[in-house]
């Protein structure tokens, strides 16, 4: 999603804090990232975000996508001259045929105050606290480096990316945050996602400053968010009580049941990346209320499957929602 419908997203949050789920995924889903490629990602990740002044809450680098969770603060107006050229710094430390101006140009300009230096500056702040700006920065700058590493040309990603509207309440990002640190887990790769360092919550069990920061936006200590992770109780205790993911969509599709939260959030769950906007019934209602009108008026959809509390979202989904 973006264009249009991120524009709508935007003047729905209005001047508040906004939370988003982000994804994008390659080319046919070829499965073109190793080790290296993830941690190139991860590393773009944190570089772009400081300097588009989003903060990430989590993420997960995986073979052929990933997965965002950001918060997104209200677009900024006053920006010092100090701060963009350090931000600047960040993407573009030297020149390259992609952007050739220098750090040292680009401040001659703002200490100008010239014509050019204010349409510079004008330019760099459009680009900040704008989430559309962040994936498409993000997603660039991943594939011309992928390109030249691999001597390739064309496009990396599918589409343009999706985009998922998520209410700023501690159960909504708590429930968002662990699907995204669970994706290794759903892909067979850990048992815990502590060991896999290309999502937020390894990185912040592995002494990552900047990413246990990010997590204490959704739950005041790490033991709390791992207990949504993991279920009430320890590690031990919830692998003991688990049941196998065959058997997990067996009730959920073919029985219509309901499974404990930690134990769905390891079957792909297509409300985190198809639902439009996910929170309670009012924060769903308010974002529908803000589109624009279609042939039938659109209501806050229940979702099934778990003990989601009062979560909903924006769009009906019926079939396939779990793999």
């Amino acid at each position: 999603m973006g264009g249009l419908g991120m524009g709508r997203r935007r003047r729905a949050v209005g001047d508040r804090v906004a939370y988003y789920h982000l994804m994008s995924r390659t080319v046919n889903g070829e499965a073109l990232f190793g080790d290296r490629e993830k941690e190139v990602m991860r590393k773009m990740i944190w570089r772009v975000a400081e300097f588009s002044g989003v903060r990430v809450v989590t993420y997960a680098v995986m073979k052929n996508h990933f997965h965002i969770l950001v918060e997104v603060p209200p677009r900024e107006t006053e920006v010092s001259d100090r701060e963009l050229i350090r931000r600047y710094r960040l993407l573009y430390p030297r020149p390259t045929p992609w952007q050739p101006m220098s750090v040292k140009v680009l401040e001659r300009h703002l200490k100008g105050k010239s014509l050019e230096g204010r349409e510079l500056r004008k330019d760099l702040v459009r680009r900040m606290s704008d989430v559309s700006e962040f994936m498409r920065t993000l997603k660039l700058r991943f594939t011309l480096w992928f390109n030249r590493s691999r001597d390739r040309f064309g496009p990396l990603w599918s589409a343009r990316f999706k985009s998922v509207l998520v209410e700023g309440d501690r159960f909504a990002l708590r429930t968002v945050a662990a699907y995204i640190d669970l994706n290794a887990v759903r892909a067979g790769i850990v048992s815990d996602p502590k060991d896999y360092r290309f999502c937020g919550y390894g990185e912040a069990l592995a002494g990552g400053k900047r990413a246990r920061a990010g997590l204490l936006v959704v739950d005041r200590s790490m033991a709390g968010y791992r207990q949504t992770l993991y279920g009430a109780g320890s590690c031990k205790k919830a692998e003991k009580d688990s049941i196998s993911r065959e058997e997990a969509l067996r009730v959920l599709e073919e029985e219509k049941g309901k499974l404990p939260l930690s134990v769905v959030l390891r079957c792909r769950v297509r409300y985190f990346s198809d639902g439009m906007v996910l929170g309670s019934d009012k924060f769903v209602r308010e974002y529908l209320d803000g589109e624009p009108p279609g042939k039938r008026p659109r209501k806050p959809h229940r979702m099934s499957g778990a003990d989601w509390k009062d979560l909903r979202v924006g769009t009906g989904l019926r079939q396939n929602l779990f793999r």
